[in-house]
């Protein structure tokens, strides 16, 4: 009898996988983010461009790693063998302890709200939240064709949802007002720049999570094929849909209305179909919600037990169900810590406290497909355009640790501080493996 993960993942669901890791629900919220940072619908949908070359640069590299590395762990898998099993274990530490964790709380508690707001019910948005990461906790240690088939049912009910938002805007809504604006709304400048860089922020945060994808490869069928087809699929999927989702905001809002309002989606939606369009949106971004905490139980706890199987980790999170075959002592800790953090109330805060770690991660990782072209490693995919587009990939990654620590400093240093935190519990680990 088999003792190593359950080989179930098709090229379908590991693109859903890709999908589903980065569509949450920033992309219903984060559009009046970068209009309040620049001002013309050319430089609103330009971030967006960019921001959408660089996650293409992303997969890119990515499925070039994933194709040399088709193993559990994904990116703590590259980090680990391209420099030292110490940066994987900073990685994975991050991943639990604020990361993964926070970024679920945070979605938890927005899916509990906009759920409440839906239903009436008379409960805190804490039990919700809660509820809710039990409730796919289970599911996923059910097995993972089990999470794998509930993460891609709720991917295409997202993808229905965007795409209701676009059509409801372009068909049932006149006139447009993302004509007749300037190309730039101050002059070109330092200032232009450092602006730009900063809605390149939000834009790239709504792009990244398509690594996640990457921690099963272990459990894909055939990982050397598929993952670099399930990467570059999802990524240029949801560049097209993010395009989509900001053209319509703009062409019913304007980019002075769309940096006014907090809910863009809802507004496009109660224009175009009144409050049952808001309520019908508030449903997709529920679902939306709910899928990212799906797909981040059903990946992320895979580095955990990567680590554990390197003997980096406590031995029990390396431990397999016998019958499911899934890691469910590392899913059950992912989902334990995500909601601790979402009843502290603190989640937000801690989330912010990392960002410029999690993108050095993602530098670095960009950064370890040098490494391995230098020792003459090349997978069944080659990176187009490399070196160039992993240099444009590996810049837009540091331009955002660049643009947090310069705009948050504070929250910066916090953050280095966490992440610096692993270093003596990786010496601790590592002793005892020797010892």
């Amino acid at each position: 009898m088999s003792t190593g993960l359950a080989r179930r993942i098709g090229l379908f669901d590991a693109t859903m996988l890709v999908m589903g890791g980065i569509i949450g629900s920033g992309i219903f919220i984060n559009p009046y983010v970068v209009a309040q940072e620049v001002g013309t619908p050319f430089l609103i949908l330009g971030a967006w461009v960019v921001g959408g070359l660089i996650a293409v640069a992303g997969a890119f590299v990515y499925a070039e790693l994933s194709s040399l590395r088709p193993t559990v762990g994904g990116q703590y898998a590259f980090l680990r063998e391209a420099f030292h099993p110490g940066t994987a274990f900073l990685y994975g530490w991050s991943l639990l302890l604020v990361i993964q964790s926070g970024g679920m709380a945070a979605v938890a508690v927005a899916f509990a709200r906009y759920f409440l707001e839906l239903t009436g019910l008379g409960l805190s948005e804490s039990v919700v939240a809660v509820a809710a990461l039990g409730v796919l906790t289970l599911v996923n240690c059910l097995g993972v064709a089990v999470g794998s088939r509930l993460q891609s049912v709720l991917m295409v009910l997202k993808t229905l949802a965007i795409l209701c938002l676009v059509a409801a805007g372009f068909l049932f809504t006149g006139g447009n007002h993302a004509s007749g604006h300037p190309l730039l709304d101050r002059p070109p400048s330092f200032d232009l720049v450092t602006a730009f860089g900063a809605a390149l922020v939000p834009v790239l945060f709504s792009y990244g999570g398509w690594q996640t994808s990457g921690f099963v490869a272990g459990e894909m069928k055939q990982p050397e094929r598929d993952m670099p087809r399930a990467l570059l699929l999802g990524v240029v999927g949801v560049v097209a849909l993010y395009l989509a989702v900001n053209l319509v905001c703009l062409r019913v809002l304007g980019p002075t209305a769309l940096a006014g309002t907090h809910a863009p989606a809802s507004e496009v939606m109660r224009l175009a179909l009144g409050e049952r369009g808001a309520t019908l949106i508030g449903l997709g971004i529920t679902i939306s919600a709910l899928g990212f905490l799906s797909q981040g139980i059903l990946t992320a706890p895979r580095v955990y037990f990567a680590m554990s199987q390197d003997k980096l980790f406590f031995r029990a999170v390396g431990y397999l169900h016998p019958t499911t075959r899934v890691p469910v002592v590392a899913i059950v800790l992912q989902g334990v810590w995500a909601a601790i953090i979402a009843l502290s109330g603190r989640y937000e805060q801690i989330v912010n406290y990392v960002v410029s770690a999690d993108f050095i991660f993602f530098g670095l990782t960009g950064a370890s497909l040098f490494v391995f072209r230098r020792r003459g490693e090349k997978g069944s995919f080659g990176t187009p355009g490399h070196p160039f587009t992993t240099i444009f990939f590996v810049a837009g990654c540091w331009l955002v640790v660049a643009s947090v620590v310069y705009r948050h400093p504070f929250d910066s240093l916090v953050g280095w501080g966490l992440l610096l935190c692993g270093i003596p519990a990786f010496l601790l680990w590592r002793s005892r493996a020797a010892a």
